[in-house]
């Protein structure tokens, strides 16, 4: 039987926090992306941004043994890339930054990918589709419904724009933990899986892909890629479910989404 949470109003004040802090790092780290810049220097300045706020910190560095605060996956690179000093962002690169974040013992988290200067116009397309079935995933989070809403949404945008859908990885529960139930995969039929409920949080994401479907693990453990090594994208926001729909909690200031 799964452990599913319902949040209280005090409790999600406290993810709001989380929140903003990650809205934060994303409205501020697309001026940081440019060519020659090192996924290290991004991670460091992160990191800067996060721990100057007091009582948060890097949800992802030391989870499950992660050595850093962001994940930035380029081009390939699904989910979970490692900074490094040795990457470094080329012209026409695509790149995903996903940030978490601690505050008082809850978290939230967030993803986007962004372009590296001028990008190849189905990769352009890529980008599009994803952050499209992000907001479509968002608005199907309704409270009586049911998380294969949200999966369904999401599918039908991706597949519909002629992009595969990953399956092996999925959104989640958030809260207390960084992960918690229930899964939020991105593919699905509507009206089944979990119900929604007022006070449930989730991290919707999906991650979609030029070409196949398929993905697998590097030698680093943790970094995921495409099997035919075509461009993927990965768009992802903090929701809770209310009474009066879905509320994101990772909006960025300065953008509409």
């Amino acid at each position: 039987m799964l452990l599913i949470t319902l949040k209280t109003d005090n409790e999600i004040e406290l993810i709001v926090r989380a929140c903003e802090i990650v809205a934060e790092v994303l409205d501020q780290v697309e001026g940081q992306i440019r060519p020659g810049v090192t996924t290290a220097e991004l991670d460091e300045w992160a990191e800067e941004l996060i721990r100057g706020h007091v009582g948060a910190r890097p949800a992802f560095k030391g989870l499950y043994g992660f050595p850093a605060t962001l994940c930035t996956s380029i081009n390939e690179e699904v989910v979970h890339g490692i900074p490094s000093r040795k990457r470094m962002l080329q012209e026409g690169d695509v790149i995903s930054i996903d940030v978490g974040v601690g505050y008082e013992g809850y978290y939230g988290d967030s993803a986007v990918t962004l372009g590296v200067g001028e990008v190849d116009p189905e990769v352009a397309r890529l980008l599009e589709a994803t952050r499209e079935a992000l907001m479509r995933g968002v608005e199907a989070a309704q409270p009586g419904g049911h998380v294969g809403d949200i999966s369904a949404a999401i599918q039908a945008v991706g597949e519909g724009a002629g992009f595969s859908v990953v399956r092996e990885l999925v959104g989640h529960g958030i809260g207390t933990q960084p992960h918690e139930e229930p899964q939020v995969p991105n593919i699905g039929h509507a009206g089944q899986g979990v119900r929604l409920r007022p006070g449930l949080v989730l991290a919707i994401e999906p991650m979609f892909n030029l070409d196949g479907p398929e993905i697998r693990m590097l030698e680093d453990d943790w970094t995921v890629v495409t099997a035919d090594r075509k461009t993927s994208a990965h768009f992802e926001h903090t929701v809770v479910v209310t009474e009066k729909g879905p509320r994101v909690l990772t909006a960025v200031p300065s953008k509409a989404s």
